[in-house]
């Protein structure tokens, strides 16, 4: 890398919105940990619940029938939680709202696979590879698309091929600030784009079910409720996110004068490539097993009597685990060529270091399953959503300015909260049965929120990876502080969250499916 003196007083230019981003820190800084802040709005929604409660607050909703099928006509009464039969609903369902959470199971299985194939660094080596391979003139492209599609395995694309993407730009003549802010567009600011299902769709799926079975109990979204969406939005963002830094933030930053960059860490080693050989053998055998258990008709992860494929199959039942499966079977070959397996112990010991570092995550997935259960016994998410869709539907605030205030909101949000679960289990319970009672599917309110949640993840500093990145930046350029950082991305911000929201409304137009099996309208 270039050689930079540090300068211990950087320079710092004060303006309106540098101010701004200032107030923007102190605020989250001052913010608690996301698992206060559902202790939090547990505690409010007990209050509030015996406050509707004692106020006779009700509502007659159209709401689906489990038994007889159709729609009937309920009378839905708030519920509280400060009663004795209340009491006793928090204290006794307490494990049960835990353990049967949707998103946990999900995360924790889909991790014990992505996690060793991280640990094994195959994941890193498949990263370093596409982009190395890149011609000068595919450099941007390469480098952006590879960072959509490192999203799919956590932290990875964050840690390897951001900075990679600096060395690669710089190895070409090009400002390795450039190659940051490329990859980290990619990374971070393409979340929710890929060619891949990724753990993150579960995750939010499993949520919006939680959300959906609000109205309809028998409601389930499955991982793939917005891959044809993804799978657009992928070229649509590699596309942005080329203009962008090739038109407006390479030209921005000038010519580099720093000193020379070393891509030899960047290079695969002899050992490395022949454990990417190791690792391509074992995941062609998975495939041949996968194409055994799917393309026969009788395939025993077909549905028994359709035979379909796809659906509420045994093999979109199984997604989860075949994530799993899919980084792990390689994980363990490029690990056992490489040296890092010698044995069934290295294997469980790369699977208990990845989930060791969902602790946090497991705090705040408790606190939130208390939230999110106290929001449906207590009927107020029903209630309210019901009484947002009579307000939408009085004021005609729907359909594409329902849509664009909706993607705002969330992009809004994230500048605050980074986590995509902790905002959207806040925000799923209450905009998920609103849109479903105007007749949207939870699977496009999901893909809505996802493109807000996705825009401004680069130009927050509450971005948990944010200072890794400005530390990145600084070994390039000892003036890059947040302000830099900021001021680079934000075109990328800009121009994502008006090109992705034009992308879902000629979705919506067109009324496409917005993934398999995923309509835009109920």
């Amino acid at each position: 890398m270039g050689e930079t003196q540090k300068n211990p007083r950087k320079r710092t230019r004060k303006g309106g919105f540098q101010s701004f981003l200032d107030w923007v820190e102190r605020v989250g800084n001052k913010m608690p940990h996301p698992a206060m802040i559902f202790i939090v709005l547990s505690i409010a929604v007990i209050i509030i619940s015996h406050i509707c409660a004692k106020a006779g607050i009700n509502v007659d909703v159209n709401m689906v029938d489990r038994v007889k099928g159709g729609t009937k006509v309920t009378n839905v009464k708030a519920v509280s939680l400060l009663t004795a039969d209340g009491i006793r609903y928090m204290f006794e369902s307490a494990e049960k709202n835990f353990t049967g959470f949707a998103p946990l199971g999900t995360v924790l299985v889909a991790m014990l696979g992505v996690g060793l194939a991280e640990e094994t660094g195959l994941i890193q080596a498949i990263l370093r590879k596409t982009v190395m391979s890149a011609p000068p003139k595919l450099i941007t492209v390469i480098v952006v698309l590879a960072g959509i599609m490192s999203n799919i395995a956590s932290d990875a694309g964050y840690v390897v091929l951001i900075p990679l993407g600096a060395m690669i730009f710089a190895s070409f003549g090009r400002h390795p600030l450039a190659g940051i802010a490329a990859a980290f567009a990619g990374v971070s600011g393409g979340f929710s784009a890929n060619l891949i299902i990724g753990t993150t769709d579960p995750l939010l799926g499993g949520i919006t079910t939680e959300a959906a079975k609000l109205i309809d109990p028998s409601y389930v979204v499955e991982p793939t409720a917005n891959y044809w969406f993804m799978v657009a939005s992928t070229f649509l963002i590699t596309i942005i996110g080329t203009f962008v830094t090739d038109r407006i933030v390479e030209p921005r930053l000038g010519k580099y004068q720093g000193g020379e960059v070393d891509l030899g860490t960047g290079k695969l080693s002899d050992e490395e490539k022949k454990a990417l050989k190791a690792s391509r053998i074992a995941f062609l055998i998975f495939l041949l097993v996968m194409a055994a258990l799917l393309v026969p008709q009788n395939g025993i992860l077909r549905h028994p009597e359709t035979h379909k494929i796809l659906g509420k199959t045994p093999f979109m039942n199984a997604l989860v685990p075949i994530i799993a499966i899919f980084f792990a079977v390689p994980g363990i070959a490029y690990g056992v060529s490489i040296g890092k397996i010698k044995s069934s112990k290295d294997v469980a010991n790369a699977m208990g270091k990845a989930m060791s570092g969902m602790g946090g995550y497991l705090v705040l997935v408790f606190f939130a399953a208390q939230f999110v259960a106290y929001f449906g016994h207590t009927n107020l998410g029903t209630i309210l959503a019901f009484k947002g869709a009579e307000f939408l539907e009085a004021t005609k605030f729907v359909g594409i300015p329902l849509i664009l205030s909706f993607i705002i909101v969330a992009a809004f949000i994230n500048l605050f909260m980074g986590s995509a679960s902790a905002k959207w289990a806040i925000m799923a319970p209450i905009f998920v049965p609103m849109f479903m009672a105007i007749g949207y599917s939870p699977e496009f309110t999901q893909a809505a929120y996802r493109v807000g949640d996705s825009c401004t993840n680069i130009i927050t500093p509450l971005m948990s990876y944010f200072a890794l990145i400005v530390s990145f930046a600084e070994q390039y350029d000892e003036d890059t502080g947040i302000g830099t950082l900021i001021s680079t991305m934000l075109p990328y911000a800009i121009l994502f969250l008006i090109g992705w929201s034009l992308l879902l409304i000629l979705w919506y137009k067109l009324g496409i499916p917005i993934g398999v099996n995923a309509p835009i309208h109920l």
